[in-house]
C-alpha cells in the first residue's frame, strides 16, 4: 500500500493530539470523517480504507490546527447543543454544555400559553432555538450586536426549520423598542480581562462574547439595570454567569429591582444560573 491506511492515519494524529486535546482519539476520528464524508462507524467498520493525497494534506492541515488548540467545533464547522446539531464559525461563541441549564430554567418558567421570549446576545442562535423547538407556540425575539454572529444564527435556524424566532440586529434591548416579555434570558460575556483561566481555545473565540470589563460584570450590569422595564408581570430574567459571579449577580438583579432572585448550580455543583421575576407592576 503506497498511502498509510486509515489505522495508521488515526494513531499517527492521535499521538499529535494527545498534549492538546482532553480526547486526542476521538477528535482525530472525528477530523477523519468530515475530510472523507463519512461517519465513525464507517471509520470503525473499515480502517484500511486509503485516502487520496489531497485528502491526507488537508487531514493533515487540521490536525495541524487542532494540535495548536483550536477548538475541534470550529475546525468541524459545527457543535451539537440541546440535540440540536447547530452550524459554529468563530464569529459565534462555541456553545457550552453547562448553557442548557439556562434552556431548562427557561422552559420552567414558561407558562402553556403563547408569550414573548427575548434572547440578548443570542450568538449561533443556541439558547433561543432549542427554546423555541421545545416551545413552538412561543414568539422568540433574539438579538446581536454582530450582523456575522446574527448571519450564523438565521442559517441554524433554517436549517432546523424553526419559524418562531425573528432576529434583530442591536446592543442587548436596542433592538426590543417598547416591547414586553414573558421572559428575558441571556447568555452574555462575563469573564474579566486578563484571567488567567481563558483556555487556549478560548483565545479562537470572539473576544466581545468572552470579556467584560475588569470584573467580568459590565455586560450583566446592563441587562439587570433595563431589563425590569421590558418584562410583563411576574416576568422573569434569566442569566449565566461565573461560578464565582454569584454573589454579584444577585445584588445586580436586586438593585435592577427583581424581587424573588433565585441561584442554580450546574452538574458540577457550582453556582451557573441566576433568575430574578418582576413581582411588582408600577
Amino acid at each position: 500500500m503506497n498511502l498509510p491506511d486509515t489505522a495508521a492515519l488515526l494513531y499517527q494524529a492521535t499521538s499529535r493530539l494527545n498534549k492538546t486535546s482532553d480526547t486526542p482519539a476521538l477528535d482525530a476520528e472525528l477530523l477523519l470523517c468530515a475530510v472523507c464524508g463519512i461517519d465513525r462507524s464507517a471509520v470503525t467498520r473499515d480502517q484500511s480504507l486509503v485516502l487520496t493525497n489531497r485528502q491526507r494534506d488537508f487531514f493533515s492541515t487540521l490536525i495541524n490546527r487542532r494540535a495548536a488548540g483550536e477548538p475541534i467545533a470550529y475546525l468541524l464547522q459545527r457543535k451539537e447543543f440541546w440535540s440540536q446539531e447547530l452550524l459554529v464559525s468563530p464569529e459565534v461563541l462555541i456553545p457550552r454544555p453547562e448553557t442548557e441549564l439556562l434552556v431548562e430554567q427557561a422552559l420552567e418558567h414558561l407558562p402553556d400559553q403563547p408569550c414573548n421570549v427575548a434572547d440578548l446576545g443570542t450568538g449561533s442562535g443556541a439558547i433561543a432555538l432549542a427554546i423555541a423547538t421545545e416551545r413552538p407556540n412561543v414568539q422568540v425575539t433574539a438579538t446581536d450586536i454582530s450582523q456575522s454572529a446574527l448571519e450564523v444564527a438565521m442559517k441554524n435556524a433554517v436549517t432546523l426549520g424553526v419559524q418562531n424566532v425573528t432576529f434583530r440586529q442591536g446592543d442587548w434591548f436596542t433592538p426590543l423598542a417598547d416591547q414586553h416579555y414573558r421572559l428575558i434570558v441571556s447568555n452574555p460575556p462575563y469573564v474579566r480581562v486578563g484571567d488567567p483561566r481563558l483556555e487556549v481555545g478560548t483565545l479562537y473565540e470572539p473576544v466581545d462574547a468572552l470579556l467584560s470589563g475588569y470584573d467580568g460584570l459590565d455586560a450583566l450590569r446592563v441587562i439587570c439595570a433595563a431589563a425590569r422595564r421590558y418584562l410583563d408581570h411576574q416576568g422573569v430574567l434569566i442569566l449565566e454567569h461565573a461560578c464565582d459571579q454569584k454573589i454579584a449577580v444577585h445584588e445586580l438583579l436586586s438593585q435592577g429591582g427583581f424581587e424573588t432572585i433565585v441561584c442554580n448550580t450546574d452538574l458540577a455543583g457550582k453556582p451557573r444560573v441566576t433568575w430574578g421575576r418582576r413581582e411588582k407592576w408600577e
